[in-house]
């Protein structure tokens, strides 16, 4: 029995990619992106709705941190049969998952909540809601010293024009009064928003459904703020009077089941998708448009009419979001190489490593690289089958 020699098979080339040429981004790719804009604009805009259901209930009587108390709770039960769908035979992954979703709960839920309640106590809505969407600059910061993503100039451009809009949609040209105590609270939220949305786009090995993850922190942030009531942390004051809602009079269950529904199911929900598929950063900075679309229900829905200082604003917010998605998709490549030189080298949250093409040129079994060169094949293996005679054709 003899064998031929091995001979050089050329590798098929695409007509479409010039060798050494960057192939283009695949639909996947690009719908995973416009799915997690869709998902990011639907979160802020349910996280919007938040402050005309907020209103009636406080303007009936209940306390600031009740309404919050009933919005997570109920949201925790609406979630909570589809949570254990999705979680049967899983349980496993929760458990794994336990550490980040009880963070999730204790930051993301109930301390981004509380420290802004303890902000506006102290201070002007307008500065603590400036004060808390800083989170977004502080998931810049923690992407560049944790996996080394520095920002690159369209990223600081964005951030810069965003804050700008933050500060006239928010008016705070007549804010008066800051409390340093005021400001040590809005900090924290900003702190909270930040782990929030890192935490919403971390993954991992064995992600859980963004359905599981928000129901998980509704039930921690339930028992934390309910505890916190209990002790007399936190005032909670409640009624189940009639509330003045759309200019009628209705039942309190709605704007609850507005509040849990809406604003809490949908938008954590949505949210925590949108960071999946988006990372941290842009969706931190998509998130800053709740402020938009809380101005945008209170005009529609309470007929409180923005100013043009306002509309300006929210142009400033909506081109600073722009740059930093443009950064995004121009920069993708460059941050993963960042990335993979960074001081821990793994990838950022919601940040796939990028796959390196094979090079054109012929295949070969005996080539450079293959690990085969000056060793036996499998055939050679066999007793009285000189090494390298399988490469050389000599067997016989």
């Amino acid at each position: 029995m003899t064998s031929a020699p091995t001979r050089a098979v050329p590798r098929p080339a695409r007509a479409d990619v010039r060798p050494g040429a960057r192939r283009p981004r695949g639909p996947r790719r690009a719908g995973r992106g416009s799915t997690g804009l869709s998902l990011g604009i639907l979160s802020a805009a349910a996280f919007g709705t938040s402050g005309a259901f907020a209103a009636s209930l406080i303007g009936a009587g209940w306390s600031p941190a009740a309404a919050v108390l009933a919005r997570i709770t109920v949201a925790g039960l609406i979630l909570t049969i589809p949570a254990l769908l999705q979680m049967r035979g899983r349980w496993r992954m929760l458990r794994r998952a336990a550490p980040r979703v009880i963070a999730f709960g204790l930051a993301g839920v109930a301390g981004c909540q509380l420290f802004y309640f303890n902000a506006i106590a102290t201070m002007p809505v307008g500065v603590a809601l400036l004060l808390e969407y800083l989170g977004s600059v502080l998931v810049v910061g923690w992407l560049w010293a944790r996996h080394g993503q520095r920002p690159r100039r369209l990223t600081v451009a964005g951030a810069a024009a965003s804050i700008a809009g933050l500060i006239l949609v928010l008016n705070l040209t007549g804010a008066a009064g800051i409390n340093p105590v005021g400001v040590m609270w809005g900090l924290l939220a900003a702190v909270a928003l930040a782990i929030y949305f890192v935490l919403s786009a971390a993954t991992g090995d064995e992600p859980l459904p963004p359905i599981v993850m928000a129901w998980g922190g509704m039930c921690v942030g339930a028992v934390v703020l309910g505890l916190l009531g209990v002790i007399g942390v936190l005032p909670m004051a409640a009624s189940t009077r009639p509330v003045d809602f759309l200019h009628h009079q209705v039942s309190w269950l709605v704007p609850v089941l507005g509040l849990s529904l809406v604003a809490a199911v949908i938008a954590y929900v949505a949210g925590i998708g949108a960071a999946r598929r988006l990372g941290a950063k842009l969706a931190s900075f998509i998130g800053m448009a709740e402020v938009l679309f809380a101005i945008v229900f209170a005009w529609l829905l309470l007929g409180q009419l923005p100013s043009p200082i306002q509309f300006l604003g929210g142009a400033f917010i909506l081109a600073g979001v722009t740059l930093v998605r443009v950064d995004e998709l121009r920069g993708s490549h460059d941050v993963v190489e960042e990335t993979q030189r960074g001081r821990r080298g793994g990838p950022a949250p919601g940040q796939q490593r990028r796959v390196e093409p094979v090079p054109a040129g012929p295949f070969r079994l005996d080539g450079p690289g293959d690990g085969l060169q000056g060793g036996p094949l499998p055939a050679e293996q066999v007793g009285g089958v000189a090494p390298g005679a399988v490469q050389q054709g000599q067997l016989d």
